[in-house]
């Protein structure tokens, strides 16, 4: 079958449907065995994959499955998946621990590469497990916000900019000082704890910019966050100032800065100081 926008989105609303009743319980926090993409997997996050899982093998699709807990796996005709180079990345739960602890901000994030690297994605959803909102986007036709097409703000950075900052918690002051240059420079500091959301906030304009150096950023997180922020006219890119390009798999990680357009040069600007200092 062809793997079309649609479909993605019903498997987001199948996630959506079993997982919402569960944020905030008990029963979602339940402790489990340690996913592929290295943290300790719970029940939700089991969940939210085997919806997903289940959803493929259903409709027959031949594919590589790359995802937060299972890793990699071949589902439907291995032979037909390589030829094809069908590639599904996906987080079945993006910010588990919000989910859990009853905190509003956490998603599924699908993304469709036809190929076996980052620039190959061309199809992405994102969807808020707490509203059902839906974010999504195609190679080449734009980004949308449930029905209607989004793009990123045009603040400057002399305006009201919010930005979200995720930092490595070791040597955290030490990060804090050497990043005061530039956060004094925004409005307002959030954190919020997905990934995937925080890449489709700054998509439909209500953020500016993601400065995340953790270089425990899985790829699955942001996938499908990159190419909606990317067909929104944002920025992307990683803290030397380079395009990512990375090859799929669960065991690529990176750090990575991203923003509305007008603060590209900025950015770019104080980290290439900050690396020379």
């Amino acid at each position: 079958m062809v793997l079309d926008i649609d479909f993605l989105k019903q498997i987001a609303f199948s996630v959506f449907d079993v997982v919402n009743p569960l944020l905030g319980t008990k029963e979602a926090a339940k402790k489990n065995k340690r996913g592929a993409g290295g943290d300790l997997s719970m029940e939700i996050d089991l969940i939210a994959e085997k919806i997903i899982i289940d959803s493929l093998k259903k409709a027959d699709a031949n594919l590589l499955l790359i995802s937060e807990e299972l890793g990699e796996k071949y589902l439907g005709d291995k032979d037909i998946a390589k030829k094809s180079q069908t590639i599904l990345i996906v987080d079945p739960l993006d910010g588990s621990n919000n989910a859990v602890r009853g905190v509003p901000y956490c998603s599924v994030s699908i993304a469709l590469a036809i190929g076996d690297s980052i620039r190959d994605i061309d199809k992405a959803v994102v969807l808020n497990l707490n509203t059902k909102d839906l974010y999504w986007a195609e190679k080449g036709r734009g980004a949308y916000f449930n029905d209607l097409p989004i793009s990123v703000s045009d603040l400057e950075i002399t305006e009201k900019c919010f930005f979200e900052l995720n930092l490595p918690m070791k040597k955290i002051m030490k990060s804090l000082q050497e990043l005061s240059p530039i956060i004094r420079r925004f409005y307002r500091i959030r954190i919020l704890g997905s990934s995937a959301l925080t890449l489709c906030q700054i998509a439909k304009g209500s953020m500016e910019a993601f400065i995340n150096l953790r270089p425990s950023n899985r790829l699955v997180d942001v996938a499908a966050g990159m190419l909606i922020l990317k067909e929104a006219g944002g920025k992307i890119f990683s803290v030397d100032g380079t395009e990512i390009d990375h090859e799929l798999s669960i065991n690529i990680k990176f750090p990575f800065i991203a923003s509305n357009s007008k603060l590209e040069t900025f950015l770019k600007e104080e980290f290439v100081k900050k690396k020379s200092q």
